[in-house]
């Protein structure tokens, strides 16, 4: 099991989503960075958001710190966070039941049976929770290098907010700073009505998550197996439910002209200046100087209320499966979380490979 990442910031993460807990370990901070606990919980809570179409399940999520923290700052050595799981229920999954488009089947496969198959185990959303706390830590120290990342809710189920303004990123930061992040507060009552019909309809709805990174300077990214891309490609497709990652115009490359997407270059007072950025701030795989601008698409949620035909994998029967218990109707607006948090890691990640460890 690959539960390991990172070149010079080396994470580790464990648990399941109906064992005791959950955690992580972090290898290569800084010694001497202060860390804001209030950011921590503040980012937690945008992440579990009570909302009457998200899961009720209801975590305290107190974050303990085992090392690596002393006096509000770390020390240098590994530090290690813990997360104790409280309001699970674990009986509400019965073992050889699998749920269509989850990781059960493909689980019970990979090892032989013996994984723990209560809401998904080691592939639940639950994990997440230890990816949030770890970008607000990253967030902090990337802070000195006025470094800042975005995330919102472009899309769900067809109805599109607009797109982030790099130009306006402070007004732009304030309009998301809240946990459904969306620019457009009226699309955002359309979104959500959209979400309570699926849910009413006991379904569900996927959509896309719009992030930028501003702030980052040119260089940085190491090709060839290890670019910008490649490595940030790599921790978002950790995330469940995302299906896909495109950066810049994505898709839209497909119908284009060279012409028509090419980003022209100027010098105005011996300054470097893009006339457009529709490769999102990348090129070969190492940062411009642009906003790097990536797109998630997120796939609607596999836990629904519809009758779906199944199999009960112990008992090698077919059977006729609807799903019950707390469950989100959408994840899109909580990924968004999960998607900012992620990022943060990848950039200071990225940059100590580029600085050197002491950044």
């Amino acid at each position: 099991m690959s539960s390991s990442f990172g070149q010079l910031l080396k994470i580790s993460i464990f648990g399941e989503s109906h064992s005791f807990g959950i955690g992580m370990s972090i290898d290569g901070l800084p010694a001497g960075i202060s860390v804001d606990m209030d950011q921590i919980y503040k980012a937690l809570k945008n992440r579990h958001i009570s909302d009457g179409f998200s899961t009720s399940r209801n975590e305290e999520d107190k974050v303990v710190f085992i090392s690596g923290i002393f006096n509000n700052a770390t020390t240098g050595a590994p530090l290690a966070f813990f997360i104790q799981n409280k309001d699970y229920r674990p009986e509400d999954y019965e073992k050889g039941v699998i749920r269509p488009s989850h990781a059960d089947l493909t689980n019970y496969i990979k090892y032989n049976g013996n994984n723990d198959y209560r809401g998904g185990g080691f592939s639940s959303g639950r994990l997440t929770a230890s990816l949030v706390v770890l970008g607000s830590i990253c967030e902090q120290i990337l802070g000195k290098y006025n470094i800042k990342i975005l995330t919102h809710v472009l899309n769900i189920h067809g109805i599109n907010d607009r797109n982030i303004d790099f130009s306006n990123i402070e007004k732009e930061a304030q309009l998301l700073d809240n946990p459904f992040p969306v620019l457009d507060a009226e699309l955002k009552e359309k979104m959500i009505q959209e979400i309570k019909n699926a849910k009413e309809n006991n379904d569900s709805v996927g959509g896309i998550t719009e992030s930028v990174i501003v702030g980052l300077p040119a260089g940085i990214g190491e090709p060839y197996f290890d670019s910008l891309e490649s490595s940030i490609s790599n921790l978002l497709f950790s995330i469940g439910g995302i299906k896909g990652v495109l950066f810049g115009d994505g898709i839209d490359f497909a119908n284009k002209f060279g012409s028509e997407v090419n980003d022209q270059i100027c010098i105005n007072n011996e300054d470097i200046h893009y006339l457009s950025n529709h490769s999102g701030g990348i090129n070969g795989g190492i940062s411009n100087g642009q906003p790097v601008s990536i797109k998630c698409v997120v796939k609607p949620v596999s836990s629904i209320g519809k009758t779906q035909k199944s199999i009960n994998i112990e008992t090698k029967e077919n059977i006729d499966l609807s799903i019950k218990g707390r469950h989100d109707s959408c994840i899109v607006h909580r990924v968004a979380h999960v998607v900012n948090a992620v990022l943060y890691y990848a950039i200071l990640d990225a940059l100590m490979v580029n600085k050197g460890r002491n950044i």
